[in-house]
């Protein structure tokens, strides 16, 4: 693996916060709403963080899933990294599984190119979709095929990104371009993995890499998946000790009775999701009017738990307090809410609960 700079990875932490902040963006598709609006939300969104200071703006792979419009993230931080100068952007993530290692070398060796020195490369072995849908995409039946070699196929696609496969090798004369072959500095996206159980957190400290965990939806898993990593950790190229960075939903409004009606959206539209119903994001009034079963209650009062919302100042003393449970490095910031006027709101509301400078 060719050596990367340590603080290319690492975010620094602005105004009175207690680690970097960053973005997880969707691009969520309310009810009344399209998905190219949501892709001009997601515009308006990176350079807002931007101009308030956050480390990174990292865009998620999913599938045939109406309310969620990134499906295609490498084509979505293209468009993003013509819109900003400074923030990083970066996948969170690509699904390695879904594609051809080579693919994804391109694909990110030219948004390193556009973008020099901007860009993430996140990966992750989940379909990001529904079985049907991922067979869709992998051309096969056998989804544990994919996800049983994630280790392989992420090997393959360090290769390609150093342009370092060995001599013999069948791939040894196949070079992903844009990339080292051009005879630029060898500089490439650094590599994340992220996760929601312990095998990526596993596989990233055995391999010194920086870790992703998706703590808005796998939330019981956090802790034991962070210490996995921090145990498995060998210090390498990239890291000398581990970084972890958590994915967090956070939602903050003026006053927590809309908070409340924004986050419960989103809950809604995550059962739906999970009872194989997905579609756009329900409007607040649909969500309260919704006639909740005892099961579909308890879902739903189960996901808010996990879900920090308020106001400002809840939501900031919500975040400090899971740092400090957690240990994290970094924390992302995702807001499923139905109207692009909430999620970017509830970023203006939280920069400002830390004191986040404009830049």
């Amino acid at each position: 693996m060719a050596e990367e700079r340590t603080d290319d990875i690492r975010g620094e932490a602005r105004g009175s916060a207690p680690v970097p902040l960053s973005v997880l963006d969707l691009a969520t598709v309310g009810v009344g709403h399209t998905a190219a609006e949501a892709l001009r939300t997601s515009v308006r969104l990176v350079r807002l963080a931007e101009q308030r200071g956050l480390t990174r703006h990292w865009v998620a792979e999913h599938h045939s899933m109406p309310g969620v419009a990134s499906s295609s993230p490498a084509v979505i931080l293209a468009h993003l990294a013509a819109r900003t100068e400074r923030i990083r952007l970066g996948s969170g993530g690509v699904m390695l599984p879904n594609h051809a290692p080579l693919v994804i070398a391109e694909q990110f060796g030219t948004l390193e190119a556009l973008a020099p020195g901007r860009i993430d490369l996140g990966l992750g072995r989940a379909p990001g979709t529904d079985g049907a849908t991922a067979a869709a995409l992998r051309r096969t039946d056998d989804l544990h095929e994919g996800a049983d070699t994630f280790p392989q196929q992420l090997a393959e696609l360090v290769r390609f990104l150093d342009d370092d496969f060995p001599d013999g090798h069948r791939y040894a004369r196949i070079h992903a371009v844009p990339g080292p072959v051009q005879g630029g500095d060898g500089g490439r996206p650094p590599v994340w993995l992220l996760g929601s159980s312990g095998f990526s957190a596993r596989l990233a400290g055995s391999l010194g890499l920086p870790f992703a965990f998706a703590h808005h939806f796998s939330a019981a898993n956090t802790l034991p998946a962070l210490d996995l990593y921090r145990e498995s950790f060998r210090p390498s190229a990239v890291l000398s000790e581990p970084y972890a960075l958590i994915g967090v939903s956070a939602l903050a409004a003026d006053d927590e009775a809309e908070a409340r009606r924004q986050v419960l959206t989103g809950a809604l539209a995550m059962l739906r999701l999970r009872t194989g119903r997905p579609g756009l994001v329900p409007t607040p009034e649909e969500a309260e009017n919704h006639p909740f079963h005892a099961a579909e209650r308890e879902f739903v009062d189960g996901w808010l738990r996990n879900v920090v919302h308020g106001t400002p100042g809840a939501v900031r003393d919500g975040l400090d307090a899971l740092v400090k449970r957690t240990g994290a490095d970094e924390l992302m910031l995702t807001a499923n809410a139905h109207t692009p006027q909430a999620r970017l709101r509830s970023l203006t509301l939280i920069a400002d609960a830390y004191d986040l400078p404009q830049l």
